[in-house]
């Protein structure tokens, strides 16, 4: 089969053909997330789920802010300008 450079209705079915299974896939996602989401809510166990999400949560945040956040000084750094001022000290 060829195409030829003036058809755009075969562009144009297999855009709507694209989409179609896009957004059959989306809606398959998002339907085995809630079903995902109703089997943990049944649970007896959900309280406690939840408190060791929100752990893991707070765990992830702290790893981000440390990736993330202005670094510490290095500790032979600290130890330079502890020793520098010393000196001074001692010079005065």
């Amino acid at each position: 089969m060829t195409r030829e450079a003036g058809h755009d209705g075969d562009l144009d079915k297999r855009v709507v053909l694209l989409v179609a299974g896009a957004a059959d896939l989306a809606v398959s996602a998002v339907g085995s997330a809630l079903g995902a989401v109703r089997g943990l809510l049944r649970r007896s166990d959900a309280a406690e789920l939840a408190a060791d999400a929100e752990h893991e949560l707070m765990a992830r945040g702290r790893l981000v802010l440390g990736r993330y956040a202005v670094p510490p000084p290095a500790h032979l750094e600290l130890l330079a300008r502890h020793a520098v001022a010393r000196r001074a000290a001692d010079d005065e």
